[in-house]
């Protein structure tokens, strides 16, 4: 993966080609920013310009054999570790088990999000990097180089690992071996251990700019310039979302349709239909939950700044404003506060596994009174 081909991000290419070129590497990173802005692709970018052979000064040459190997990410001094899930029946499950499932899942969508990856191996479970990863990090790290004079270690979504495996990895970086690069890239780098945070260097990715981000959808999907424009504009800096927005996400869509369905039946006081939306709700699987959540908190969000006659700040789709039109005046200073934070208790106690069924179905009790303070 070359820096060139990495939407924006122009600082942060420079300053990680300059650790390279001045021979300042650290032995770890912390690459934290939101969905959709690159950071996995600039990790990869990264470890293929400081394992390439003949690296020029502004990217990796391409051609040499460690380039060519890193085009199909099958380097072998590059190491992944991502979140997986436990197929019914094993006891121990590592990250190996599905490498070859998580490089052609970077190499077709290096924007895709967590809950993509977890739901195209297992739908309906908790992505987690488990204990039993920490043994393979170790094994790998005291493998001799075969290659390159680094060996690189790509943590994608450490807040995900679990404690021990977490302990094990703050004492490794706390020694870390002789030419060895960790890559940690994260959504939440706060839910990290402070201890972990205080041994890496830390770099936060911006949103993409938006005229990087229109040039990139014109030139991907042929959009007019106007096009580009406007998705850029709801986008936000988030290229992931942009794409989701021009090929019409079933998954936006879903839960556009629950969003509505929610707050209507709410505010009709439809207890029963409620009850059997929460029952549909809790069978969909955690990821899609508490994606919807996330979207739900979003909707909230752009539906209050409507209604507070700011346009220009809103970020919604076409079907979403159609209906935001008329349910914005429902959102309001005196309910805000209150449904925000229902939905992110929500999204945690999801998140805690507690009984989805009760969760949602507790949820929608609550919005009937939030939304009758008009």
């Amino acid at each position: 993966m070359f820096f060139s081909s990495i939407i924006g991000q122009e600082a942060i290419k420079q300053r990680l080609i300059a650790a390279v070129q001045e021979q300042r590497i650290p032995h770890a990173l912390l690459l934290c920013g939101g969905e959709g802005i690159g950071k996995l692709p600039l990790a990869i970018a990264f470890a293929q310009y400081v394992c390439c052979e003949h690296r020029t000064a502004t990217d990796s040459c391409g051609s040499c054999p460690s380039c060519v190997k890193f085009a199909k990410l099958a380097h072998p001094d590059l190491h992944f570790v991502f979140p997986i899930i436990k197929p019914e029946g094993k006891q121990s499950v590592v990250c190996d088990d599905f490498v070859a499932e998580f490089r052609n899942f970077v190499l077709e969508h290096p924007y895709g999000t967590v809950n993509e990856w977890i739901n195209g191996i297992g739908s309906g479970k908790q992505g987690m990097i488990y204990e039993a990863e920490s043994g393979e990090i170790l094994r790998k790290l005291n493998l001799k180089t075969y290659e390159s004079e680094y060996k690189v270690m790509i943590i994608w979504q450490p807040e995900k690992m679990n404690i021990t495996c977490a302990n094990k990895l703050l004492k490794i970086l706390e020694e870390p071996p002789e030419k060895t690069l960790f890559l940690l890239v994260s959504e939440m780098p706060d839910m990290l251990l402070t201890t972990i945070q205080s041994r890496t260097q830390r770099i936060n990715i911006p949103q993409i700019e938006r005229a990087s981000l229109e040039e990139a959808l014109h030139r991907k999907f042929s959009l007019t310039p106007e096009s580009a424009a406007n998705v850029a504009r709801i986008a936000n800096g988030n290229y992931r979302k942009a794409e989701e927005m021009i090929e019409s996400s079933d998954e936006n869509q879903f839960n556009l349709e629950q969003f509505i369905f929610l707050m209507r039946t709410a505010y009709a006081r439809k207890v029963k239909e409620m009850k059997q939306w929460s029952e549909m709700m809790s069978k969909i699987g955690r990821e899609r939950q508490k994606s919807f959540f996330i979207y739900a908190q979003k909707m909230v969000r752009e539906n209050f700044i409507l209604n507070l006659h700011e346009e220009e700040l809103n970020y919604l789709n076409n079907n979403e404003e159609t209906f935001s039109q008329r349910f914005a005046p429902f959102i309001n200073e005196r309910n805000i506060e209150s449904i925000m934070t229902d939905l992110a208790i929500a999204e945690r106690h999801i998140e805690g596994n507690v009984q989805a069924k009760m969760v949602f179905f507790d949820l929608s009790l609550k919005f009937i009174v939030s939304l009758i303070k008009k």
